[in-house]
């Protein structure tokens, strides 16, 4: 199977992923003497920060999606190809695409994380992650039909249940998705249904740990919770998911078990590494850790492999003793630090591999409209101003400057008229299987 570009007698080098790392390293190899394959199961690069904006109507899946091939349109060197990965084979240095073999000189290996339900694969349908587009779809698809069937609900316990909304996880993810979802509720719907009143919905953060935002301080923790108190979300902290099925969810705290009815749950709890990072581990003997993410050399190789690399959420990293953590500025690092590898070795440089060095851009979460906590270098800033540094920060992080007018203009329109213009509720998307 070829590349498909000009130049074969060029080294080869295959990228598998086109998120933040895997792009990051296609484009900064634009002008080294390489000829490079992208191969991704989407045709799309996606902005997963704001997914859950999208699963709360307040973007549309367009605004934070960039095609690849435009992307990459003016990179000559560089081929895009929409298929499925199923194996790599480091010793013969081959990746397996769609079945058929296509031969590397280098590979990057950036396929992310999945969601991880610990051991219980039955939650996946009756609890969506939000790790992918077709996942945001679904949930928003659920919220809002949860409002549509709460309205035509005479049963005043099944409309209690319908406008119950559980999400699981209280990390960033979680707590934005819960701040929207109240949102939603609070300052969006009101005024828009005869028979019930949205303020009136239940929504509940569930998290295992002490408190919400575990990676943050404690007092960027308190304020974060007494954001989400304000529009309405119940933080459950200290409390543990027992189960969860098509009535509701069981939660257990110390030791009491309690069944809180609700048809629309959302994971954020956990995550793995993807299905092709286990076939990685298993052809290279690399160890992984506790959430199935390979622990990679300190030059992000593979042991054994110096032609095969793994970076981007599926990548176990430790800089300084600790893991650094599945976030876009340190995949984007890493993309960086393999493409200057690869364009030393492929020019001839002579130069030892270099430890890959994380420089911590902070911590950013955002509750709701105009309310953020953020943190950097011990330095705190909470309300106003963190929210416009959230703003700021992700408008930069997108791709194109495309989706960043389409952004910022739904963002300034939220923020002024407190409306949300991606509320179409449309037939129920098919999700796409793991990776």
């Amino acid at each position: 199977m070829g590349a498909g570009t000009a130049g074969e007698d060029l080294p080869h080098v295959v990228i598998v992923g086109g998120g933040f790392g895997g792009l990051q390293v296609a484009r900064d190899l634009r002008r080294a003497p390489v000829r490079i394959t992208l191969i991704d199961r989407q045709n799309f690069h996606l902005f997963q920060p704001l997914l859950y904006q999208v699963a709360t109507g307040g973007l549309a899946g367009a605004d934070i999606t960039s095609p690849l091939r435009r992307a990459l349109k003016r990179q000559r060197n560089t081929t895009v190809l929409l298929g499925e990965v199923n194996d790599v084979d480091p010793e013969a240095r081959t990746i397996s695409v769609d079945g058929q073999p296509l031969r590397y000189d280098a590979a990057v290996i950036a396929t992310g994380v999945v969601p991880d339900y610990f051991g219980h694969p039955e939650w996946e349908s009756r609890a969506p992650g939000l790790k992918a587009l077709a996942d945001a779809h679904e949930l928003r698809h659920r919220v809002l039909d949860a409002f549509e069937r709460a309205e035509a609900e005479p049963d005043p316990e099944e409309r209690a249940r319908l406008l119950t909304f559980v999400v699981i996880g209280g990390g960033s993810t979680g707590v934005e998705l819960a701040g929207a979802i109240g949102e939603l509720a609070h300052r969006t719907l009101p005024g828009e249904f005869r028979r019930i009143d949205p303020r009136s919905s239940r929504i509940v953060l569930v998290e295992a740990g002490p408190a919400v935002l575990p990676g943050f301080s404690p007092p960027s923790r308190r304020r974060a919770t007494r954001a989400l108190e304000r529009l309405g979300v119940e933080v459950q902290a200290g409390t543990r998911v027992a189960d969860i099925t098509a009535h509701g969810v069981t939660l257990d705290r110390d030791g009491a078990s309690t069944l809180l009815p609700t048809a629309t749950v959302a994971w954020a709890a956990g995550i793995t590494g993807s299905g092709l990072g286990a076939t990685v581990a298993a052809r290279t003997r690399c160890q992984r850790d506790d959430r199935g993410r390979l622990r990679v050399e300190p030059d992000l190789s593979v042991a054994g492999f110096t032609d095969l690399f793994v970076i981007g959420d599926l990548a176990h990293v430790e800089v300084r003793g600790a893991a650094i953590p599945c976030v876009a500025p340190a995949a984007i690092q890493q993309g960086r630090h393999v493409a200057r590898i690869l364009r030393n070795r492929f020019t001839g440089i002579a130069r030892g591999h270099r430890p890959f060095q994380y420089r911590d851009k902070g911590m950013l979460a955002t509750i709701g409209r105009a309310a953020a906590v953020a943190e950097y270098r011990g330095f705190r800033v909470w309300g106003v101003p963190a929210w416009i540094a959230w703003v700021v920060i992700h408008l930069i992080y997108l791709v194109e400057f495309q989706n960043r007018i389409l952004v910022m203009t739904q963002w300034v329109s939220q923020y002024l008229f407190s409306g949300r213009g991606a509320r179409v509720l449309t037939a129920p998307p098919v999700r796409n299987p793991e990776r």
